[in-house]
């Protein structure tokens, strides 16, 4: 098919041609200067992007999922109790990974589509009043469903509980598209993935550490050795791993902090807000459903819509595929069929939304859903012109 490829999976997302001539060069020595001075200028401006001074950055070759691994191998030990909420798929993933590494995991399941209750964050932790809950998880941008949750509300909850449990925190869907706020939130570990927000493709799962997470990793004894973090932060201080590293993935990472810092983060996150917000006004005037129960928790970075019974959200993913070179993102486990998503982060502007909305108001109306061809097209420019 001639012409542009529309990706708009919620990740991973289309990548800068600048980050991709970047990383289109020969491998460089991972223990020469070159890659010594490039660890030593990532690391500061990644932690520009969580927003903090303190926390410590940690780069893992592996995927998202294995960050997440890595959040919770470094500062826990079989059989600690862990709080974990069920708002859809990757957070219910985070919670099963920490029962299958051994801890005591207590869910609690609210109906997909929901973001976390800062409330009963801190009703279940007050009762916890001997501390045997040693760390929270979160998630920040649950990308099955769309929603983004509170995490400084879920902080706030914590602190009013006067809970000592570590915040764990999955922003692999939020890091560099959505406001994080490490420092001021006091995130303990935030795990981020390179292939959404940070405009690079799959395969560095990148984490921020606060102190106390480290010193928790002193007497964590669940089993690590890859994705142990003390010897990475010790071997970082000389631009160093204790493994090999991504290089060529490290060139664009450099080159893709670069290019969101001179755009600076507020008009990252204002351009993922407007953007999110036209594709929230097109869905409305098909008469479709967000799957979001609450508007104002409605993700900037995805927007899972739902169909009514009788029509069959793969076929609308599989025939925007087909018949227009759109890539839409499925619906997950139980809302498999039932839900489509429309990615909408990283690095993409106006008219790619618009072409977006056109060709899922094509594939609609071809599959018979009772939706006006250029309705959401129309009411997209709307909000973008001002109208």
């Amino acid at each position: 098919m001639p012409g542009r490829k529309f990706l708009q999976v919620p990740g991973p997302t289309n990548i800068p041609d600048r980050v991709q001539r970047s990383m289109n060069r020969p491998v460089i020595d991972h223990r020469g200067p070159e890659f010594v001075e490039l660890t030593r200028s990532i690391l500061p401006k990644l932690q520009r992007v969580f927003r903090t001074d303190s926390g410590i950055p940690v780069i893992f070759p592996a995927s998202g999922t294995g960050g997440l691994e890595a959040s919770l191998v470094n500062v826990l030990s079989p059989g600690d109790r862990v709080l974990a909420f069920d708002i859809g798929h990757f957070s219910n993933v985070y919670a099963r990974m920490a029962r299958r590494l051994g801890c005591d995991v207590e869910v609690v399941e609210l109906p997909w589509g929901s973001s976390i209750p800062a409330e009963r964050v801190q009703t279940l932790l007050a009762e916890d009043r001997d501390h045997r809950f040693k760390a929270v998880l979160a998630t920040h941008n649950e990308t099955s469903t769309g929603v983004t949750c509170d995490i400084g509300a879920v902080r706030a909850a914590m602190d009013r509980a006067g809970h000592p449990a570590l915040l764990l925190v999955d922003t692999v869907s939020g890091l560099g598209s959505i406001d994080f706020r490490f420092d001021e939130w006091r995130v303990d570990v935030a795990t981020a993935g390179s292939q959404k927000g940070l405009l690079l493709p799959p395969g560095l799962a990148i984490l921020c550490v606060s102190g106390k997470a480290v010193a928790a990793g002193s007497s964590a004894q669940l089993p690590r050795y890859y994705f142990d973090w003390a010897p990475v932060i010790e071997m970082n201080r000389k631009g160093w791993f204790p493994f090999t590293p991504a290089t060529l993935l490290m060139i664009g990472l450099n080159e893709a902090l670069d290019m969101l810092h001179e755009e600076g983060l507020e008009n990252v996150f204002g351009r993922h807000e407007r953007l999110a917000e036209g594709i929230r006004r097109a869905v409305e005037s098909w008469g479709l459903p967000l799957l979001a129960r609450i508007r104002e928790e409605a993700s900037h970075v995805v927007t899972a819509i739902c169909l009514e019974d009788g029509f069959d959200a793969d076929r609308v993913i599989g025939l925007a595929e087909s018949q227009y070179g759109l890539s839409l993102g499925i619906g997950i486990g139980p809302l498999q069929g039932r839900v489509f998503r429309i990615g909408h982060l990283g690095w993409l502007n106006e008219l790619e939304v618009l072409g977006t909305l056109a060709g899922v108001e094509m594939t609609l109306a071809s599959l018979g859903v009772p939706i006006d061809l250029g309705s959401g097209v129309a009411a997209c420019q709307r909000y973008f012109v001002g109208g």
